[in-house]
């Protein structure tokens, strides 16, 4: 089993040192320490420090962080980082906030850390739904803008002439960005004439 480290900081002018001299302190090997200069906003397991310490950590290690707030921007991403770790086996204690998942007040924080992520989870919901609740309240509306009837006359016609120039339907429709299925509905609900000029191209 081996003692694996991680470091964050948000920018290069930040510094690290106080986090790597706790991790020394508590067993871990520079060697097996990694870190990142990245901004929380970025997820961890997209940062390509934490990238190279999953690709080296193995089943039995335990990664030693500083504070658990290094591993990711808000707690569902740190939780989601927990869960990639103990998935591949690897176990983790933070040397500031008392997580040790070899002693029951460890464990009893990560299952803590789990309910209040979940919780956050909900909230997040609840606001997005409200959200979306009170643009459409305000009349928003949501999903693609309505075309412009215009830019699809325009669309017809240019589709119309390139038809009597003997194209058929699916090469005239992608002149103008559309499929031959979206040339047809438009056709239909324009009362335009929907039958094939060459169908035996078609």
């Amino acid at each position: 089993m081996r003692m694996l480290g991680y470091t964050r900081v948000s920018t290069a002018a930040q510094d690290a040192q106080l986090q790597l001299d706790s991790l020394l302190s508590a067993g871990v090997q520079r060697r097996d320490t990694f870190s990142d200069v990245t901004s929380g906003s970025r997820a961890a397991v997209d940062r390509p420090g934490m990238k190279k310490l999953l690709n080296y950590a193995e089943a039995g290690d335990t990664l030693v962080v500083w504070r658990v707030d290094r591993l990711g921007r808000s707690l569902i991403d740190v939780l989601n980082t927990v869960n990639v770790l103990q998935g591949r086996g690897v176990a983790l204690r933070s040397l500031s906030d008392g997580i040790d998942p070899a002693t029951s007040t460890g464990r009893l924080m990560l299952n803590m850390l789990a309910t209040l992520a979940d919780y956050e989870r909900e909230l997040i919901t609840e606001r997005v739904n409200a959200g979306i609740a009170a643009a459409k309240a305000n009349g928003t509306r949501f999903g693609r803008p309505a075309a412009d009837p215009a830019v699809i006359a325009g669309k017809l016609e240019i589709v119309q002439q390139e038809r009597a120039k003997g194209r058929t339907a699916e090469e005239a429709a992608q002149l103008v960005g559309w499929s031959r299925a979206t040339l047809y509905r438009h056709q239909q609900a324009s009362g335009s004439d929907v039958r094939p000029l060459t169908p035996a191209r078609d």
